[in-house]
């Protein structure tokens, strides 16, 4: 076995995206992520634990707003029908593409099954994997708030951890030890309020440890401590390119199905209407490969999935081969064992890349043979025994390791407001309320300030795809929270029914505690 291990981490999350409505898309947002990603990777790591030839480990991290998505009961009863209503389209396929659409239906049936096993419980899927040392569970900002852009409240901060390591203890039973920082990104100070939260460790871009101060001996290939105690990782590229790249990586490949080429464009709208879908959209139904980067949509040839098998096996060898060549060269010039840490976003395996999670099995698969061995972090901090001491650089996994994609001339509109609601989130909280029914109003203007702070709607509105969904939820959680700071300040009468319309919509975090936006004194913020 070569000296040294392999930490995949993977970042399992959704913003908020509960809708009422059957066939939304918020609703599809969430029930592809299912059969597409979810189902298949705990699919993946129950059947690896299961043969004692291989040795799964993975880190995964499941952020507060996915793991209350999963926790659904409304969502879990609607997605058997959605699945029927899409198994139900597939042979509308033309014929050129037959042996395509057999093996997705085939693919969505076993996962359906799978679903059907555990009665939709995700959740203690991915516990019961904890608790057999294969998974180890990260926590993630409670909405995912852009940390960075909501310093000038501290007590914004200290929410969104507190909030989020109640939360995954109250669904998966344990107090998460470490966090998956959103957007992997930090600021000077954050560590203390990572402590405060009782977590201990984080996975940062390498520019977060290449740039600490001091240089860390070990660059990446070594967790750091910082001065608070908390422990931080670094992203290796060499590790994280070949999977990530879908143009210079592996789901780039010819052989490998066609993301983009959907059967919700290629129907007649009259084959959609059942769905309730007034114009055409992608409904997951994908049945074309890679073909040519060069190629338009309309000229991909039909999916293969035999030889997409094949090239998934030999993809996951040459990767396997490439790190155990990066551990050696490592090996010779470290006195401890070298570590690569490589972390993805876990939706690119089965949603972006459809063959990620068979790519995964056979990494743990082929693993024992080539001389990999796989850890998770946790076990690694575990082992490690004194770390150097070095101060991590402010930085995020965007372009550069700047925070420029989630502030510039497109959304920087939004941090003005969230510091004005969380300014007068701290004022309320502070000086607390009188009545019963002041707290619970207190109590949803919480949550509303939160899933306002989703830094994936910021992400939206610089990518310039669904802006105006994007706009209108940061909009409409801000105007819900100003109206209930306002029954609470000015004892303003709601309409009637409103609060339990908005109770319905958004009601996640049933453990929230509104104390964890008082005043923060300034000496506590200096230790």
């Amino acid at each position: 076995m070569t000296k040294g291990a392999v930490a995949l981490v993977l970042h399992a999350h959704l913003p908020y995206v509960r809708s009422t409505q059957p066939g939304s898309l918020e609703e599809d947002w969430f029930f592809q992520a299912l059969i597409e990603c979810y189902l298949p990777l705990l699919g993946v790591l129950e059947h690896n634990d299961d043969d004692a030839a291989t040795a799964p480990k993975i880190t995964i991290g499941l952020s507060p707003t996915l793991l209350s998505l999963l926790d659904d009961d409304e969502l879990k009863k609607r997605f058997p029908n959605w699945l029927e209503a899409r198994l139900q389209l597939l042979p509308e396929a033309e014929p050129s593409l037959r042996h395509a659409a057999v093996h997705l239906a085939w693919t969505i049936e076993r996962h359906r099954q799978s679903w059907l096993d555990c009665n939709g419980d995700l959740i203690g899927r991915f516990a019961r994997l904890q608790q057999r040392g294969v998974v180890d569970l990260l926590t993630c900002g409670a909405t995912h708030g852009y940390l960075p852009l909501l310093r000038q409240n501290p007590e914004a901060i200290r929410g969104q951890l507190r909030t989020a390591v109640r939360e995954h203890q109250r669904l998966i039973g344990e107090r998460p030890l470490g966090i998956w920082l959103p957007e992997c990104a930090y600021y000077e100070g954050l560590d203390r309020w990572m402590r405060d939260a009782g977590l201990r460790y984080a996975v940062l871009d390498g520019h977060g440890l290449l740039h600490a101060h001091p240089r860390p001996r070990y660059g990446v290939y070594a967790p750091i401590c910082s001065r608070n105690g908390v422990a931080f990782f670094g992203r290796d590229s060499d590790a994280t390119l070949p999977v990530w790249s879908a143009k210079d990586g592996y789901p780039g490949d010819p052989q490998y199905r066609e993301f983009h080429r959907d059967l919700g464009w290629d129907l007649p709208l009259e084959k959609l209407e059942p769905l309730g879908l007034k114009e055409p959209r992608p409904l997951g139904l994908k049945l074309h490969r890679v073909t040519d980067h060069t190629l338009s949509l309309d000229q991909k040839q039909p999916y293969a999935p035999d030889i997409a098998a094949e090239r998934i096996r030999q993809h996951a060898q040459h990767y396997l081969r490439g790190r155990r060549q990066q551990l050696e060269q490592l090996a010779a010039t470290m006195q401890i064992n070298p570590l690569l840490v490589a972390p993805f976003d876990a939706e690119l395996f089965g949603h972006w890349w459809f063959e990620g999670p068979a790519f995964l099995n056979e990494l743990f698969k082929q693993g024992p043979t080539e001389g990999i061995q796989f850890t998770r972090l946790r076990d690694v901090l575990q082992t490690a025994g004194q770390l150097q001491l070095c101060d991590p650089c402010p930085s995020s996994w965007g372009q550069g390791g700047f925070h420029n994609y989630w502030l510039n001339e497109t959304n920087a509109w939004v941090v003005s407001e969230w510091d004005r609601a969380g300014e007068a989130m701290v004022r309320r909280c502070s000086r607390g309320v009188g009545r019963e029914q002041d707290l619970d109003l207190l109590r949803q203007a919480a949550r509303e300030l939160l899933l306002a702070q989703s830094s994936d709607w910021s992400f939206i509105l610089r990518a310039g795809t669904t802006t105006d969904l994007a706009r209108n939820r940061i909009k409409r959680h801000l105007e819900r929270f100003w109206l209930l700071m306002a029954a609470i300040d000015d004892n303003e009468s709601l309409p009637h029914g409103w609060l339990e319309e908005v109770q319905m919509d958004d009601r996640l975090f049933p453990l929230i505690q509104p104390l964890d936006w008082a005043m923060v004194h300034r000496e506590t913020m200096q230790r």
